[in-house]
């Protein structure tokens, strides 16, 4: 069923028109993913169609039944709002009930009066007359995925990375048929990512994002629609195939523009001779020749470099001796040491808000830590990209903002200066943009400006804290290639695994004990690590649990075995290291009703286990009957429990 229709769309930017003519539709289940260069007006286009920005000509046109979800690039929020007011704000019946439910069970953890036993008792009826309890059960999924606990904290106390989190929460929880999603990973742990690109797989809505994240792009999508020169152009298939289909295009254009050079030099000759142009057959061929030489012509993406002269790094680079850092009670980590060398290139990984951009202040000497030191190599020169770079004049222009560095930069070789202005257009800022304000730039654009001249200060221990955040992929391409090359040392934060799995060899853990720990390794490595310790781990727990669970059955009062009873987490624990009291003599009926419930607790358990991921499917009906069947077993459990424990007495 088509959900989207749009037909002829048109905006114009500061200069020229964004895009013309753009016609596509949008599918139910479809995942689509709009690319292209900062600047191209992929934002605006995601904006136009959310509604928040008014188009200069075309149509929009939605199904009647398809309602619509946006998240945009940077959040809108009161910051007065709770985040239970801001995750509900978008009214919906549905919706209304589940905060009503939520809000009461709140309240009822703190007041169990009457009247609120009453408001309990009604708004359980409303949630089975409405059939609301899958519906919520996928709600708190959410919210716990994303770590989203105190629903009463207002939004103007939260971390950007906290915000983005409760606005992509607010976004996921509606009732809606199709996601708008501008950088939805942007400030996203990558633990968070993996999860939002398997839910994003698996859910039954349709979606268009615009995302720089190239694993996710691979994983959700199956159609790139590429935004270029002011056109949208369709590739089906996922990104790898885009790349392949791009090379091949580039080939054919490369080859149809040397043919069409190979003809008009014959054509220009001919046109020189000056032509009587009084014939039909005569003027067909000139208008024809004219049309050639006005054509839009195919232009190859730059091989744009970042490879600029930069200052050799000393015998001593930099050493951290024992630092630790606290906020309050909250430990960030203690007493880390590491000596860096020449070459190294770490990528640090941690959840959001465990200090990864406080372990790089400190570094830099922008935060003193608690205790230790920290000792910078005497030619060690820091080039610190931070999250949202300040710019104190945004008024003045491009190219003044750069020649703030320099007039002239020195490439690799050291054989070759090129001007300011010549630098800036190989890295895409070309024409009338060099003299444009800064403030006129697009969030990518001022971003890339501000890594252009962090590069150009020949800095040989770069430290950069996510920079891929509202790059193109382009941009990141490029990023790459340099980092690759680069010969001084890098310490890299980013949530984006195919940017570290490039340019990071070797991995720093922000552990949540306040602890560091080292991986040799790619980021896609440790994460595979990371699901395999999960499988290990949950194996072990089952099996640990049965051979638990058999220990007491077979045990006797005469025996040195301590048992505890068994609670929806964990199974039977079994210590051979102290004396209980002896147990009351059991008849053979209940003696064998205990060894059936030892048996029957624990494959109750694992069913449950098996039903909770279940439970936040996006299909409705198989998490709906996963709901059913689990609150079932919860009752049941609490019998089986109950008489457990009498026997075990």
């Amino acid at each position: 069923m088509n959900l989207l229709s749009i037909n002829n769309l048109s905006k114009t930017g500061r200069e020229k028109p964004l895009f013309t003519d753009v016609t596509f539709g949008l599918q139910e289940g479809e995942k689509a993913a709009l690319i292209g260069k900062n600047g191209t007006g992929k934002s605006t286009l995601l904006n136009t169609i959310a509604g928040t920005i008014t188009s200069d000509g075309g149509t929009i046109v939605f199904n009647k039944e398809a309602t619509v979800s946006f998240l945009p690039q940077n959040p809108d929020y009161s910051s007065e709002d709770s985040i239970r007011e801001h995750i509900f704000k978008h009214k919906s019946p549905k919706l209304d009930i589940i905060n009503e439910y939520s809000r009461i069970c709140e309240e009822l953890s703190t007041n169990n009066s009457d009247s609120i036993q009453k408001k309990y008792e009604q708004i359980l009826l409303k949630m089975d007359n409405n059939d609301l309890w899958n519906y919520e059960s996928q709600i708190s999924s959410i919210l716990s995925t994303l770590d989203i606990k105190d629903l009463n904290q207002k939004m103007g106390t939260l971390s950007g990375g906290m915000i983005k989190k409760v606005s992509l929460a607010q976004v996921l929880v509606e009732d809606s048929k199709i996601l708008l999603l501008d950088e939805p990973t942007n400030h996203l742990d990558i633990k968070t990512i993996y999860w939002l690109q398997n839910y994003l797989k698996e859910t039954p809505r349709a979606v268009l994002m615009v995302t720089h994240d190239r694993y996710f792009l691979d994983e959700v999508c199956k159609n790139i629609y590429e935004l270029s020169r002011g056109h949208l152009k369709l590739y089906n298939g996922n990104y790898s195939d885009y790349l392949e289909k791009k090379e091949k295009e580039a080939e054919i254009e490369a080859n149809t523009e040397r043919r069409i050079e190979s003809v008009l030099r014959f054509e220009r000759k001919w046109l020189l001779r000056g032509p009587c142009a009084r014939g039909t057959k005569i003027k067909a061929r000139i208008q024809r020749d004219e049309q050639l030489i006005n054509r839009e012509k195919f232009q190859q993406d730059k091989g744009y470099t970042f490879e600029v002269k930069g200052q050799r790094l000393g015998g001593k680079v930099l050493e951290l001796h024992g630092i630790s850092k606290s906020f309050g009670n909250n430990q960030i980590f203690s007493d880390f040491s590491y000596k860096f060398t020449k070459g190294q290139k770490i990528g640090i990984l941690g959840n959001n808000g465990q200090g990864k951009s406080t372990f790089l202040n400190i570094i830099t000497g922008r935060i003193k830590p608690d205790s230790g030191t920290v000792e910078t190599g005497v030619n060690t020169k820091f080039g610190y990209y931070e999250q949202n770079p300040v710019f104190n004049d945004s008024d003045i222009t491009v190219l003044e903002y750069i020649k703030e560095t320099a007039e002239h930069m020195t490439l690799n070789d050291g054989t070759k200066e090129v001007s300011a202005a010549k630098f800036l257009e190989e890295f895409g800022f070309e024409g009338k943009i060099q003299h444009s304000p800064v403030s006129s730039l697009s969030g990518g654009e001022r971003k890339r400006l501000y890594l252009v001249r962090l590069l150009l200060e020949n800095p040989n221990f770069l430290i950069l804290d996510e920079p891929t955040n509202d790059f193109d992929i382009f941009t990141m391409n490029l990023l790459e290639q340099f980092l690759m090359h680069f010969e001084g040392c890098l310490l890299l934060v980013s949530h984006d695994r195919y940017f570290m799995d490039k340019c990071a060899d070797t991995l720093f853990i922000m552990e949540e004990d306040g602890s560091i720990s080292g991986f040799v390794g790619k980021c896609s490595e440790y994460i595979e690590y990371l699901e395999e310790e999960k499988k290990a781990g949950s194996k072990e727990d089952i099996a640990s649990g049965d051979k638990n669970i058999t220990s007491v059955s077979a045990g006797s009062a005469d025996k040195n075995i301590s048992s505890s009873a068994p609670d929806s987490s964990s199974s039977a624990t079994v210590s051979a290291t102290t004396t209980p009291p002896a147990r009351k003599k059991l008849s053979y009926k209940e003696q064998r009703e205990f060894e059936a419930l030892d048996k029957e607790i624990p494959e109750l358990e694992k069913e449950q286990k098996e039903l909770e991921p279940l439970m936040s499917s996006p299909d409705f009906e198989t998490s709906r009957k996963a709901g059913e069947r689990y609150t079932e077993l919860t009752k049941l459990l609490e019998e089986k429990y109950a008489r457990w424990e009498e026997l075990a007495v």
